[in-house]
């Protein structure tokens, strides 16, 4: 594959396959055209680029024009070819060799993947590691990386992103707001969601930007007009997900009392979770900037449904304060065993060995991660005392149950939290199921100590989730995933009056040639020759109640909610529709928020004078990292 550091003809190509002795086979983006030729005779693409599409031709020809003037640039006095000064008499590589492109391509994803400052390059140590490793290399300066190549980058994602989106019918968008305590200015995420046309979930990161006022909603909606538009999808938005607290601290909640060693709480010993339950969205100003964002964008807007559930668990966890004493004498009673016994000895109880200590203690702050360790603690509590020899840290018996007992409580939205947190998209169609069953879980729960802690939960899900259960596109989501249908419904004629209102709203009428493709196979080439037979008639085109009908009458089914609308969509061609409309929706903004999450950790407040210049760049191409390099 050509270096993605060049500029190359195959940019304008998707290649098909690749046969020996190099010879590719690849269709033109722009027309579909199909050429081959070989992969280091490129003569044929770049004919055909200028023949049929000159605008192409002549960006690509702008680009090449670009790069070289870039690498004569940084080029040395001897015409791009240095001799070493070390005494050896080594010629050092010119700048077009294959291997001085590769290792410079190398050093940007380092720099990419890392989030590691671009000075790194003129660095004195890993100047010397390169001469190490290849002598004959030439180090590309400082500036270079932050003028040329990275922005290069930049708009090699940005064509990318573009051209994809171009087939897209629809997509949701999805807002994540960051401010770390190192950094004054916040950054806007907005990321995108689509389907594509062979019904597989896409996902880019379409800016990062810096916002120097962050709590001004008006300023983040700007923002994301000018990003639609630059995109061309201004007209494709079916909704923007965004956190109900849009300008809040990103810092997530912890399990009051369980500060964990490598946490960072050693720096405050409250986590704050008190002071923002009780002052809610007022403390940050917040119920004014969430009607401003609900007034510019209108319908569209949603919550974030990780963010809701999450403030769930914070309000009822600090509904009972008495719970931070047991949960810190076991943070106390961790401490102690991670930092005096070997790691090895403890592989059954937490999972790691020595080899991957320093990732444990660096263990995140989500409640749901801080669960787990309590959970691992309880589970092998005989054995953590017999090691323990300090007995002020040995938890009674009367701690252990309330531990015990929280922790059995909380499994259920701790499994909700990880199932929406996760790496892949998760669409709004799990939030309704989420929500009846942690309802159930709390009416069905036997509690002897954590009684306060469940009424602080039932309130706060009443408060903030019972709002969903009566949404329209909510229910159609969850009706159209084909795992849940309407089993989930107390009253489903009801909610099958609610669905075809919420579909008539996004479908549009198809036309009759539309009708006969879908219900005709491709016509045969020797039509005139059998045509004495007598031809299959088509099938009548359906109603949205009669397709809705068909498809409840099936039994819900385990498959994969978008293979199951691809293999449908013929069967039912108006709730596929608004199927591939509805699970673009993601019900978190996590994808953006885990990269934010990954700053503030690289970001510590000892680092933060090595905050790189370009950080909203940085974290634009780490985002798009398999746009670049799949």
């Amino acid at each position: 594959m050509a270096s993605k550091s060049r500029v190359s003809i195959l940019d304008y190509f998707n290649i098909v396959c690749e046969g020996e002795n190099g010879k590719i086979e690849s269709n033109c983006k722009a027309c579909g055209t199909r050429i081959q030729a070989k992969r280091t005779v490129t003569s044929n693409f770049v004919t055909h680029l200028k023949r049929k599409h000159q605008a192409m031709y002549d960006e690509f020809v702008r680009k090449k024009d670009v790069k070289k003037e870039a690498m004569q640039t940084c080029a040395g006095p001897a015409g791009g070819r240095v001799i070493s000064q070390n005494g050896a008499g080594m010629s050092k590589f010119d700048y077009s060799d294959p291997r001085q492109l590769l290792i410079s391509e190398a050093i940007a994803k380092m720099i990419i993947r890392d989030l590691q400052p671009a000075q790194i390059v003129e660095y004195e140590g890993f100047c010397e590691l390169l001469q190490l490793l290849e002598p004959r290399y030439i180090p590309v300066p400082c500036h270079y990386v932050q003028q040329q190549l990275l922005p290069a980058y930049v708009s090699q994602v940005q064509l990318a992103a573009k051209q994809a989106l171009k087939g897209a019918e629809s997509c949701s968008m999805a807002l994540d707001m960051w401010r770390s305590s190192t950094v004054s200015a916040g950054y806007l995420g907005v990321t995108c969601h689509f389907i594509n046309a062979d019904w597989h979930i896409r996902s880019a990161l379409l800016a990062c930007l810096p916002l120097p006022d962050h709590r001004n909603p008006q300023q983040m909606l700007t923002e994301f007009d000018e990003i639609s538009e630059s995109h061309d999808i201004s007209g494709k938005v079916f909704r923007v997900v965004a956190d109900p607290l849009p300008c809040a601290d990103r810092s997530a909640f912890q399990l009051p009392g369980f500060h964990l060693i490598g946490n960072g709480e050693e720096e405050d010993g409250s986590d704050g979770s008190e002071e923002t339950v009780a002052g809610g969205d007022k403390a940050i100003g917040g119920n004014e900037n969430h009607k401003s964002l609900d007034q510019c964008l209108g319908q569209s807007r949603i919550d974030c449904f990780a963010q809701l559930l999450d403030q769930c668990v914070k309000e009822g966890v600090c509904a009972s304060p008495q719970i931070s004493v047991p949960l810190s004498k076991a943070a106390h009673l961790y401490n102690y065993i991670i930092a005096t016994v070997a790691p090895e000895k403890l592989v059954h109880v937490f999972g790691f060995s020595s080899a991957s200590t320093n990732e444990q203690e660096s263990s995140d702050k989500n409640w749901n991660v801080q669960l787990k360790i309590l959970r691992q603690m309880i589970e092998s509590m005989y054995f953590l005392e017999d090691i323990v020899d300090r007995n002020d840290l040995v938890l009674g018996n009367l701690e252990k149950a309330v531990l015990r007992e929280l922790v059995e409580l909380l499994e259920p939205f701790e499994e909700a939290s990880d199932m929406v947190q996760g790496d892949k998209h998760v669409s709004i169609s799990l939030a309704l199921p989420c929500i009846l069953g942690l309802r159930k879980h709390l009416a069905e729960v036997i509690t002897h100590h954590c009684s306060g802690i469940v009424m602080g939960l039932s309130q706060a899900l009443d408060h903030r989730l019972t709002g969903i259960l009566e949404d329209p596109l909510y229910v159609t989501a969850t009706t159209l995933d084909p795992q849940f249908k309407l089993s989930w419904s107390s009253d489903s004629d009801w909610h099958k009056q609610v669905l075809l209102e919420e579909v008539g709203k996004h479908i549009r009428p198809l036309s009759p040639l539309e009708h006969h493709s879908e219900a005709q196979s491709s016509p045969s080439k020797r039509c005139k020759l059998f045509s004495f037979i007598k031809q299959r008639p088509s099938t009548h085109a359906k109603t949205v109640e009669q397709e809705l009908s068909a498809y409840l009458h099936e039994e819900p089914t385990d498959e994969d909610p978008l293979q199951y609308w691809k293999r449908k969509s013929i069967d039912f061609p108006l709730l596929s529709q608004v199927a591939k409309k509805v699970f673009t929706v993601p019900a978190t903004t996590t994808a953006v928020d885990k990269i934010f999450n990954l700053v503030s950790k690289t970001l510590a407040p000892e680092q933060c004078r090595l905050l790189p210049k370009n950080l909203d760049t940085l974290i634009y191409l780490k985002a798009n990292y398999r746009i670049l390099w799949s």
